[in-house]
């Protein structure tokens, strides 16, 4: 099933809002896994630049913490790394041993970098993985709704990754907007509007969430 990812071809420019995720199929510490199967539910695939690296096994102990809260509202995670599937596992057991919690989700494994690739999250000529810190939000139909990247030294925040997806979830029912720093329960924004007379507020209209 590995060898399905070195069919994806390299995307002719960066991904963007609004484009379809590429899909793959590859080998991940949970079973052989294809993109397409998350459909019809939110995911969040995110990258990392290696195994057993300080940053990233405290992202997978966050992660593997929170994992219930992204399941409730109904968004399955799903990591990668250019390492071995055999690493990952050996990974895996280490966060287990070190933190006292399994990792609940799927981390994929991408030695040939052609998931990366496909992702734009390396470079056209890259030989390593040294810059791959991404996070893709993929709504259910496959859509890639919001993008982040952050550098090899500075993690990630898990708490903005779920707020991310409830303000997208909130914001595609269509009626509102969401805020700066917006949570469920919050106050929404209304559309745009054109100015009305003596509304001084057309541009900036809160309104309590229904």
């Amino acid at each position: 099933m590995f060898e399905a990812m070195n069919d994806i071809a390299p995307l002719p420019r960066p991904l963007r809002l609004g484009d379809p995720a590429p899909n793959f199929t590859a080998r991940t510490t949970r079973g052989d896994v294809s993109l397409d199967q998350y459909r019809g539910r939110w995911l969040v695939f995110f990258s990392h630049p290696a195994d057993f690296t300080p940053v990233c096994t405290s992202e997978f102990i966050a992660l593997a913490h929170a994992a219930p809260a992204f399941e409730a509202i109904d968004c399955a995670l799903l990591g990668l790394s250019v390492d071995s599937l055999y690493s990952h596992v050996a990974w895996m057991r280490a966060i287990r041993e070190l933190a006292g919690i399994e990792v609940p989700f799927p981390v994929v494994e991408d030695p040939s970098m052609a998931v990366g690739h496909a992702y734009g999250m390396l470079d056209a000529d890259a030989t390593d993985s040294a810059a791959v810190r991404a996070t893709f939000f993929i709504d259910p139909e496959g859509v890639v709704r919001a993008i982040n990247w952050y550098p090899m030294n500075v993690g990630r925040s898990i708490e903005e990754m779920l707020r991310t997806v409830q303000a997208l979830q909130r914001a595609t029912k269509g009626d509102a907007l969401t805020p700066a720093g917006w949570h469920p329960g919050d106050d929404v924004l209304l559309p745009p509007a054109l100015p009305v007379d003596g509304e001084a507020d057309w541009f900036h209209r809160l309104r309590p969430d229904a």
